[in-house]
């Protein structure tokens, strides 16, 4: 039986400079730094989805005693993808965003801004009992940032 979430996984171009914008402009943990995997257990585990030479480099960031719950930052070296569509929505089906929590989304949204995170919408709304503003990353992932009016309780059980 499946008994919780593990990871959110990002795919990009870089993981050396992926990491670096991740750690030094959201504020996030290497818990792992960046690793490289080839040979035959990769080759068993993704060999039906990347192309032959299967490798991949990958690290892991987050928040120090969060667990599981980690975004995982993938590069493909041997099977490089393609940027996001310029006209993708967070409408067009499939995984949407990643969602962080913060304690003054004030503040953490002029800190944000003040290290050039382009900020995709105008403010933040008050929604369900939460504060929100959405930004992406220098590859073009969505994320909302949100602000719990009761740190107490999980974000969806806010309103």
């Amino acid at each position: 039986m499946i008994t919780g979430i593990a990871h959110t996984a990002v795919c990009v171009p870089d993981v050396e400079a992926a990491v670096e914008w991740y750690r030094s402009v959201l504020g996030l943990t290497v818990l792992s730094p960046p690793y490289l995997v080839e040979g035959e257990a990769i080759e068993r585990d993704m060999g039906e989805l990347v192309p032959a030479p299967v490798a991949v480099k990958a690290a892991i960031l987050g928040f120090p005693g969060a667990s599981d719950r980690v975004l995982e930052v993938i590069e493909y070296p041997s099977a490089p993808g393609r940027l996001r569509p310029a006209d993708a929505s967070i409408v067009d089906h499939g995984f949407t965003h990643v969602g962080l929590l913060c304690d003054d989304i004030d503040a953490t949204r002029a800190e944000l801004e003040a290290r050039g995170v382009r900020f995709l919408t105008r403010g933040i709304a008050d929604i369900v009992g939460l504060r929100t503003t959405w930004f992406a990353d220098p590859h073009g992932l969505v994320f909302i940032l949100m602000e719990k009016r009761d740190q107490a309780k999980p974000y969806y059980r806010q309103y």
